[in-house]
């Protein structure tokens, strides 16, 4: 932290931050922030959460300009966030001509006007640090990566991975044993590094920044709650009313999977049942048809015999050869008689006539 002195107009730097584990990010006034022309980017600004100052400012030098939070211009916000003690800057539509220079997050306490953060602003078409997305999240417990870019100015130059608020810094050096394994930086030498923080807490949520060398850019990242896995919780009552809930649901799912079932097997059954019957009957008609036939046949065959027993017999037809030519009458005539009559043994009468009598058999 630095005081600020309105008659010197000078920053004395009376800050000290030993992190254990980690590297310790001196100060501000020779880091230079580097924004994309024609971007956008937000500053944080944290101040003391047990003395909550009375007024929080943001300060530019060239021109010399202060505007107070909870204040949004045209392309500048000043947000206060008191619930995590800290108000952010956000400037748009940065071109160098008009946003290059240094500028102070400025608190007033009980009178006194203190400097919580200083930084230098660079507006560039290419930026000599920037990064992928300016804001990441994860759960709780899980991992998160952050890919940083730098200009070929800057390959050889120191990477490191900072929290804003503590200016804790983690280096691309793995030999230093003291380092937390959660959090591993690897360079490709060319032109990115990527950060990748494991095993997540909630407290790990906050302001981060990319840097190589002076030049860094800022990402902010969030960490949220792991969901529960099947309904557990820290607290019994919770885990008890969560594993009554459970069941209710359970028995509620299970209901209506058996309502479901149902709907849908009382057609198919009805359709299954109606298809057996049909087929039962046109088994039994199929079945009754050879007998109906052999019936029918037997029927047909009694009605010619009837007919043929029942039809009366015809009279005999006899036939008889008439010669019309003309007779000799010197010659014997003979004469026959054809009757229904018996054959009698009478001899033919005299005179040479000759009667027959032709008689069925």
């Amino acid at each position: 932290m630095a005081t600020y002195t309105k008659e010197k107009n000078v920053y004395i730097s009376i800050g000290f931050w030993l992190i254990l584990g980690v590297e310790c990010f001196s100060g501000w006034s020779n880091h230079i922030v580097t924004v994309k022309t024609g971007g956008s980017v937000t500053i944080p600004c944290h101040y003391d959460e047990k003395k909550p100052p009375q007024k929080k400012y943001w300060f530019s030098e060239t021109p010399p300009n202060r505007t107070y939070t909870n204040t949004t211009k045209e392309n500048l916000s000043v947000i206060d966030h008191p619930d995590q003690s800290l108000f952010t800057v956000t400037m748009r539509n940065m071109q160098s001509s008009t946003h290059n220079g240094d500028y102070y997050c400025v608190v007033e306490t009980d009178g006194k006007q203190n400097v919580t953060y200083e930084l230098h602003l660079e507006v560039q078409s290419v930026p000599d640090v920037s990064v992928m997305n300016s804001s990441v999240s994860g759960h709780e417990g899980d991992n998160v990566s952050v890919q940083c870019f730098y200009t070929s100015g800057y390959k050889d130059k120191l990477k490191q991975w900072c929290r804003y608020k503590d200016k804790g810094c983690y280096t691309e050096k793995r030999n230093d044993t003291s380092q937390n394994a959660s959090v591993q930086i690897s360079d490709d030498g060319r032109s990115s590094f990527t950060v990748l923080m494991t095993g997540l807490r909630l407290s790990d949520s906050g302001w981060y920044f990319c840097s190589a060398g002076k030049a860094l850019n800022l990402v902010h990242l969030t960490v949220t709650k792991a969901e529960p896995v099947n309904g557990a919780t820290d607290n019994p009552r919770d885990s008890s009313e969560t594993g009554n809930k459970n069941n209710s649901t359970a028995e509620g799912s299970k209901e209506q999977k058996d309502k479901d079932l149902l709907t849908v097997w009382l057609p198919v059954s009805a359709a299954l049942l109606l298809l057996l019957i049909l087929v039962g009957v046109f088994t039994w008609r199929r079945k009754q048809r050879p007998k109906q036939d052999k019936h029918q046949n037997r029927e047909r065959n009694d009605s010619g015999t009837i007919d043929a027993i029942s039809k009366p017999e015809e009279d005999p037809v006899i036939y008889n050869t008439i010669d019309d030519e003309p007779r000799d009458p010197n010659k014997d005539v003979t004469y026959s008689t054809i009757c229904d009559a018996p054959v009698s043994d009478a001899k033919p009468p005299a005179g040479g006539t000759i009667y027959s009598t032709v008689a069925p058999h």
